[in-house]
């Protein structure tokens, strides 16, 4: 049987060749470097057996019903899958795969970790302070930042990702580890001497938050006006999970009330606007303690190609007939 498979944006090669390299596999990939129009999607899916997807193309009841019955796989390109209709998917008997792969969780922990140095050292106003010209002499007072040797973060999710960023912290800099979770982490305890916390006394301990929990019902919006008020006037929030977990509205009015120090995003409510509110956009731009990337945290050469290899791997194993390595539950 020949497999008919639309890739819905070009990916690293490695997983390309891979595909191509079967000779049960007609592929067709979205020729332009952009997020296809979703007109354009949902006629280049039509007849299609399987759907290579990256998380900026919604892929829900219409795109199924317009690929059409013979669709049997959505390979999702991305470790999370919040994009996809998974009960829809279900219903029709659709695999679902995504991208998880040891590379990805080191680059976004390396990228978590980034932004907490970049605002607690004020790296961002520093660097824009130089290029301005305005350094004319050492100055004891200078852009004061904070370390984070002997402080505590707090790790929402202790996960692979969050699980990286507390090895990190905890080896590298002697961090006080404090953690949430849906149960406790055992292992991680007895590596770190993380101590597990109710989601409320962690936000009041933590000098810096990390979330790294997944996008759902129960997690939607769960920083908001409340947390904020609980965190000290001191303390950093680092958002490499998903943009909704934060109540960005609720963010804007935090870091304006001087209720949290600053905020590292990666990603955003209504990505890829920075905020839903067109003037809560132009209040982040313009504060300085906030530092933003644009959904970069698994954005190296390694982990992209691993992520590439491993949705191929994941299609190939399905076309054999074998349940993919990281079919979606």
């Amino acid at each position: 049987m020949l497999y008919k498979i639309f890739v819905t944006r070009s990916i690293p090669d490695v997983g390309i060749k891979l595909l191509q390299a079967n000779k049960n596999v007609s592929l067709e990939i979205y020729e332009r470097d952009q997020q296809i129009p979703r007109k354009e999607l949902l006629k280049r899916v039509r007849g299609k057996d399987i759907i290579l997807s990256i998380l900026t193309e919604k892929i829900d009841k219409e795109v199924m019903d317009a690929a059409g019955p013979q669709l049997k796989m959505i390979a999702n390109y991305a470790v999370g899958f919040d994009n996809i209709d998974l009960k829809e998917a279900a219903k029709r008997k659709i695999v679902v795969t995504n991208t998880p792969h040891e590379r990805v969780n080191e680059s976004v922990a390396e990228h978590t970790v980034a932004l907490m140095f970049a605002l607690a050292h004020r790296i961002v106003e520093a660097d824009a302070f130089m290029r301005a010209g305005k350094y004319h002499a050492w100055n004891p007072h200078l852009l004061i930042g904070s370390d984070l040797v002997g402080k505590t973060i707090g790790i929402i999710g202790t996960g692979r990702i969050g699980s990286g960023v507390v090895q990190r912290l905890s080896d590298g800099f002697k961090m006080k580890v404090v953690y949430t979770d849906i149960a406790r982490n055992k292992e991680l305890e007895q590596k770190t001497g993380a101590k597990f916390r109710t989601l409320d006394a962690l936000l009041k301990e933590s000098d810096f938050v990390s979330l790294h929990v997944p996008l759902l019902k129960s997690t939607h919006h769960l920083i908001s006006t409340k947390q904020f008020r609980l965190m000290k006037p001191t303390a950093f929030l680092i958002n490499t999970s998903r943009g909704p977990i934060v109540d960005e509205k609720a963010l804007v009015e935090a870091l304006r009330n001087k209720e949290i120090a600053g905020v590292g995003l990666d990603v955003y409510e209504c990505e890829p606007f920075i905020a839903c509110n067109p003037r809560d956009i132009r209040d982040l731009r313009r504060m300085k303690n906030v530092v933003l990337t644009p959904h970069t945290a698994s954005a190296t050469i390694e982990a992209r190609a691993a992520m590439s290899e491993t949705a191929a791997k994941n299609i190939l194993a399905c076309i054999r007939g074998k349940v993919p390595p990281n079919a979606v539950k």
